[in-house]
């Protein structure tokens, strides 16, 4: 499972960054709105729109009001076309709709083939600028996202990563849920979403990525005529990092079969030098706890470390375990951290997760939604220009660049426990050495 988990990962990042020569994507401005188009071959066109700011667009008692805002400006018709309507015309030319929201940003986004696009371009249009957001829509929209927020809520995985952030990062931004929680969405109203999406939809707070056969001359002219009216807004906000530099735990008592444990570090953000490096690092860390808690001691089905992408401005690194065995389980984590202050990453293991991942690179040139979706990220990162240079960084990784790395983000952990909790003690959340002193190798 951590293999497969680390393969995931690879995935993930690798749809991260651009899949040709930057000579195929282009950096423009269409009446104040910045465009990325990426000019493909492919027939399938797939096209973003990107919000900024996350969960600082909102307070915590409206956690969830950016998530509705988007589905339902998506799922809501327009003001001259009705739900119905809207989903028939985009049905009879194949076109689908999506949004998604997280802890940094948000995206609208259009998936549809050539043949249609100036029709397809059409409906994605109306719903940005004149977006219908019926009474019957909203009211839909929010009973399924209080049944999600629920189901996180009884879910012990999604629960953990949750209360996980809140231990890591307080009343900060990311310490917000972006889907909501059940006690936030039910208060919202259609009128403050309405009012959400007025103050989130403007040209300093979006950028538009296209990705596919699309002719720059037309796409230009189809931004200008569609949304060249959109408000200017306002600029994102953005908190200072809050770097974890103290160690501490929470334990939430739930009498669960297995014990559910998280524990959060500081990262580098991925336009750092030290980015891809610590990536890499923890990946390498995740196959060593699969070795030694899962396969030698059997202490975990899924043992996990990673550094998290998900997450752009206030980026950490996670440690993860379920297991019948929280004392023994967490002592080998921290042991597992400590083998490699020591004495630091092996060679072999460099060499085998840089083919690992320029693999995975390459495996994500399959989609333009992929590339659409990696193109923002890396925007949202610093720049999608950075993401090219990521096979670049990979090759030219060395052990002492990751055990660097490794040596300086991982002096404290945030551990967040979920399960019995006469089952640990406060000594049981470890804490990492650090590294020897006068230690000349291998860094």
């Amino acid at each position: 499972m951590n293999r497969l988990f680390n393969k995931t990962l690879a995935i993930a990042f690798a749809l991260m960054v651009p899949f040709v020569s930057m000579a195929g994507t282009k950096e423009f401005r269409v009446d104040g709105i910045k465009v990325i188009h990426r000019q493909t071959p492919k027939d399938v066109i797939s096209v973003r729109l990107f919000v900024e700011g996350g969960t600082g667009n909102y307070s915590k008692a409206q956690e969830g009001v950016e998530s509705v805002a988007l589905q339902l400006v998506m799922n809501g018709g327009t003001t001259e076309l009705d739900k119905v309507a809207f989903a028939s015309a985009s049905e009879r030319i194949g076109t689908t709709f999506g949004s998604n929201t997280t802890y940094d940003y948000g995206n609208v986004s259009m998936t549809c083939v050539k043949a249609f696009w100036d029709e397809s371009w059409d409906l994605f249009s109306a719903a940005l600028m004149n977006p219908g957001m019926p009474e019957s829509e909203f009211d839909i929209i929010k009973q399924q996202s209080i049944a999600n927020a629920k189901n996180n809520s009884s879910d012990p995985d999604s629960h953990l990563r949750n209360i996980a952030m809140v231990n890591a990062f307080g009343q900060s931004n990311y310490g917000k849920i972006p889907g909501g929680s059940p006690e936030s969405l039910e208060g919202l109203t259609l009128s403050q979403v309405k009012s959400h999406w007025s103050k989130i939809f403007g040209k300093k707070n979006v950028f538009l990525v296209v990705v596919g056969n699309v002719d720059e001359k037309d796409l230009k002219a189809k931004i200008s005529k569609a949304l060249g009216n959109m408000p200017a807004g306002s600029l994102p906000k953005y908190e200072d990092r809050i770097l974890i530099t103290e160690d501490g735990h929470y334990v939430e008592d739930r009498d669960i079969a297995t014990n559910y444990i998280r524990g959060l570090m500081s990262a580098p953000r991925m336009d750092h030098p030290d980015g891809v490096p610590m990536m890499v690092a923890m990946s390498i860390l995740g196959d060593r706890y699969f070795e030694e808690l899962r396969t030698k001691r059997s202490l975990s089905y899924a043992p996990a470390a990673f550094y998290s992408r998900g997450v752009l401005n206030n980026p950490y690194n996670a440690i993860y375990i379920s297991t019948l065995d929280p004392k023994q389980s967490m002592e080998v984590m921290v042991a597992e951290i400590n083998k490699i202050k020591e004495v630091g990453f092996e060679d072999k293991e460099l060499a085998d997760k840089k083919q690992g991942y320029l693999t995975q690179y390459y495996m994500g040139l399959e989609t333009t939604s992929a590339q659409s979706n990696g193109l923002g990220l890396a925007e949202m990162a610093g720049g999608w220009e950075l993401a090219d240079e990521f096979t670049e960084k990979v090759n030219k990784l060395t052990t002492a660049d990751i055990n660097r790395v490794f040596d300086q983000y991982t002096k404290a952990i945030k551990w967040t426990y979920l399960g019995k909790q006469d089952m640990v003690d406060a000594d049981d959340f470890k804490k990492p050495k650090e590294r020897p002193a006068g230690k000349n190798k291998p860094y």
